[in-house]
């Protein structure tokens, strides 16, 4: 478990852009390291705000697109290309902009695909194909991400784990489907703490008035079950990234910001 740091930026915009920045550089030294690189996306506006940055980022041409790999933490249980899903809002913020390989474009199942309106049946169709990308180095049963990103509710909820909700006490499955969320639509799928805490790194996103006590709770040692955002951390780092307004509420004594 890794020790959560923070930066706290200006506001909404100046985060989006300096996190864009910041994951342009890891996405480019792990290809050095390792050949390729795997990053967990995450929705919301926070989310699509980092992705939209990062199309407009001159550096962005650093990566090497086609050795990236990319899959997401969570997604509305809706039919392809419905525009509330995170990989319809992920693909018209950044993806269909760029030279990604589309074998490496790992979109959770949608509620018209080949399980139906089986969501259980998707979450393990997911989960199967994080087995697959696990690597004997991995140790788990889904690969080492590189970058993990999350949003955070104002209910502190991170994915789709919501707080007291059955998935947020998974221990054992990767990926579970999620009834009856508390935040519309109610059917979901999700990555759970276990698969969150494979990351290398897991960041979390939050701007906003509305994040700031959901920051101050998380960041307060409040339990995962009614907090899932202190749940989530990575195996090397956990970084929270806000703007002052998310971090209005968190005692100064919680930061200064992380080095780089």
């Amino acid at each position: 478990m890794s020790t959560p740091q923070l930066v706290v930026h200006h506001d909404k915009e100046l985060m989006a852009q300096a996190a864009a920045a910041r994951l342009i550089t890891k996405i480019v030294d792990a290809q050095a390291s390792r050949g390729s690189a795997s990053v967990v996306l995450t929705g919301g506006r926070n989310g699509n705000g980092l992705l939209a940055a990062l199309a407009a980022a001159p550096a962005r041409d650093a990566i090497d697109w086609g050795r990236l790999d990319l899959w997401w933490g969570d997604e509305r249980f809706l039919p392809e290309g419905d525009p509330e899903r995170n990989v319809t809002q992920a693909r018209e913020a950044l993806l269909d902009s760029v030279p990604l390989d589309p074998k490496r474009v790992h979109a959770m199942p949608a509620s018209d695909g080949p399980f139906g309106a089986d969501v259980e049946a998707a979450a393990d169709s997911y989960a199967e194909e994080l087995a697959r990308a696990a690597g004997p180095e991995n140790h788990g049963s889904v690969p080492t991400f590189d970058v993990l990103m999350l949003g955070v509710g104002p209910d502190t909820h991170v994915a789709s784990l919501f707080p007291e909700l059955p998935a947020v006490r998974e221990t054992d499955r990767s990926v579970v489907g999620v009834h009856g969320a508390p935040k519309p639509p109610p059917t979901r799928v999700t990555l759970t703490l276990p698969a969150i805490r494979a990351a290398r790194e897991v960041w979390l996103l939050a701007a906003g008035e509305d994040k700031a006590r959901a920051a101050a709770i998380a960041l307060s040692g409040a339990g995962e079950i009614q907090a899932p955002a202190a749940g989530a951390y990575g195996r090397s780092r956990t970084l929270w990234l806000l703007d002052a307004a998310a971090a209005s509420q968190l005692p100064r004594s919680l930061y200064p910001p992380a080095s780089a």
